[in-house]
């Protein structure tokens, strides 16, 4: 019996494509479970940890109040790194960085549009070698859920992470970072520069090579 050319192909230096791989599906299904657990329990514990009494709403109330910040106790922020990290609770109606507050309908339906893209441009785009596209797609769909989950349950998000919060401008009483984020956030992060970091390297193996006398 006798194998066709087209069966008979090696699969090439990145091997097959990723949907025809158990290990690459494995690979982005712990990704995205262990992520989204990760930035799930943060937030439990922030929200029932950082103030004096946990802090406990529903969708109702984060929908009809105004600002936000009434639902959320004033509190002392917790100290991890002196002048590099601390952990205060915010509730964000926008995206990141505050961007759109109060569209929250919207961020909803861009967020299930780009877990989607996320997921076929595993099916469509990688090979079954691409592990760092792989474990980047899993930390922006682990983020994307997570902070969907929020919206969905809560109308807002849950933010804490608040890094260099008495870091000023020179000259001034302006803060270098005064966004509070999240897990979800950074997940979302430091998978985009996966993505990005695989692109590069994929460019430069695919460079033409020019000779040299």
């Amino acid at each position: 019996m006798r194998m066709s050319d087209h069966d008979s192909k090696p699969a090439g230096p990145r091997g097959t494509p990723a949907w025809r791989s158990p290990a690459a599906w494995v690979l982005l299904t712990l990704v995205v479970v262990c992520g989204l657990a990760w930035d799930l329990s943060s937030k439990w514990w922030a929200f029932r940890s950082i103030a004096d009494a946990p802090v406990v709403f529903t969708r109702e109330q984060a929908l009809s109040t105004a600002p936000l910040s009434l639902l959320v106790p004033s509190h002392r922020p917790m100290v991890v790194v002196p002048n590099l990290l601390n952990f205060t609770l915010v509730l964000n109606p926008g995206a990141v960085f505050g961007i759109g507050a109060g569209k929250t309908g919207f961020f909803i339906a861009v967020t299930i549009i780009a877990v989607a893209f996320g997921v076929g441009v595993f099916v469509f785009a990688t090979r079954s070698r691409d592990w760092m596209a792989h474990i980047g797609l899993g930390l922006i769909l682990a983020g994307g859920l997570g902070n969907l989950y929020d919206r969905l349950l809560y109308g807002c998000v849950r933010d804490f992470i608040h890094p260099l919060p008495k870091v000023r401008w020179p000259g001034t009483a302006t803060e270098v970072w005064p966004y509070v984020s999240n897990v979800a956030d950074l997940l979302l992060l430091v998978g985009m520069c996966l993505l990005l970091l695989h692109a590069w390297r994929g460019e430069k193996k695919t460079a033409p090579i020019v000779a040299t006398a």
